[in-house]
């Protein structure tokens, strides 16, 4: 009995295996597909979304007159001081840090040789003068060839010349300072064996102080000769002072498209060297539309920026003008009444749709 049992109970779950195996099989099929619809129709969903974004409105603000570079302080005068040729340093005077006058002697060469050859030749031209005298008195009466006295002044005059020459080498061997000004610190020691491109110290004129700056091409008509212009010679305080323009480049540089400009300080308080700010007076005050400098889209060849327009995103060209810390000048592009994208403004596509989250203020978003 228990037997038969068991075989026919054995027998009922061979039966229904095949109907549960296709019940599960049809299950793990429809959840499947099931799931694979519901993944597509997030993507679909994700890609069709609008990116939110926030604007400002354009319109016309009002820039001011000043526009701000760039500068270097240079001093007036400014020369290192090297020896005209090589040899052993003999005397050696660099007062650091002190004004010399021009003509000081800083430092010398070892001439020994010159000035022995020098003699040598003194030597020869007095026996050479005294031949030519000789010989003059003779010509006189007849009593030499005149071609043996040309030979004779042709000596002395030769001797004279070799004589010039190595006094000049001589004044090679000497140092002297180029100008009056303040000399910096020595280089080299006496003792030292110095060639032409031995730095032995630094001289500079630190009286009217110049500056030298650069200005955008667009703005060379604003910077003529005789002009003023304000530099910032103490961030901290805000002090400033006059400098007038002396003298331009007569060509903008191909590369930067940079015009460079020197200007002479009013006062000389500021050591060569030094990084300045230069305001220089661009023209007459005047509106135009002003937008944050973040909003700008740097391209190869033209800059961008995204306006919103029918819920979409437009990309349009402009013209920027005047670059300020924070904002910066259109041109052209943007008309008054345009909302440009301030923030957003790398996840949007062209003419993919946007969705405006605030209006924003132009000095609030550049703050």
């Amino acid at each position: 009995m228990n037997s038969k049992y068991a075989r026919s109970a054995s027998a009922g779950i061979l039966n229904f295996n095949p109907l549960i195996s296709s019940i599960f099989l049809s299950g793990m099929l429809l959840f499947s597909v099931s799931c694979k619809e519901k993944k597509d129709t997030f993507q679909q969903k994700g890609a069709g979304a609008p990116t939110t974004v926030d604007v400002i409105i354009a319109k016309q603000e009002r820039i001011g007159n000043q526009v701000e570079v760039n500068g270097t302080v240079v001093a007036n005068e400014f020369a290192e001081l090297r020896p005209e040729v090589s040899g052993l340093l003999t005397f050696l005077s660099v007062p650091e840090g002190s004004v010399i006058q021009k003509g000081t002697v800083v430092a010398r060469v070892n001439s020994a040789d010159l000035e022995a050859q020098l003699t040598k030749l003194k030597v020869q031209l007095d026996l050479a003068e005294t031949t030519e005298k000789r010989l003059k008195q003779l010509i006189d009466i007849n009593g030499v060839n005149q071609a043996d006295y040309d030979i004779s002044v042709n000596t002395v005059n030769g001797l004279k010349a070799d004589m010039q020459y190595t006094q000049a080498l001589i004044e090679k061997t000497v140092v002297r300072a180029p100008f009056t000004g303040t000399i910096g610190l020595r280089k080299v020691s006496a003792g030292s064996y110095v060639t032409p491109s031995s730095v032995i110290a630094s001289m500079q004129q630190l009286t009217q102080l110049r500056v030298d700056f650069t200005v955008p091409e667009v703005y060379q008509n604003y910077v003529p000769k005789g002009s003023a212009v304000q530099v910032l010679v103490d961030p901290s305080s805000g002090t400033k002072q006059s400098a007038r323009i002396i003298a331009s480049e007569p060509q903008v540089n191909q590369s930067t498209r940079n015009l460079t400009v020197r200007a002479v300080l009013s006062s000389g308080s500021l050591t060569p060297g030094s990084f300045v700010k230069v305001y220089l007076n661009e023209g007459a005050e005047k509106s135009s539309i002003l937008i944050p400098a973040n909003s700008i889209i740097p391209e190869a060849k033209s800059k961008k920026v995204v306006i919103v327009k029918d819920g979409k995103a437009l990309f349009v060209n402009v013209e920027t003008g005047v670059r300020q810390e924070e904002y910066i000048e259109v041109l052209k592009g943007l008309n008054v009444g345009d909302s440009v994208v301030v923030s957003g403004v790398l996840f949007t596509r062209p003419d993919a749709p946007v969705k405006v989250r605030s209006v924003r203020d132009l000095k609030v978003v550049s703050k």
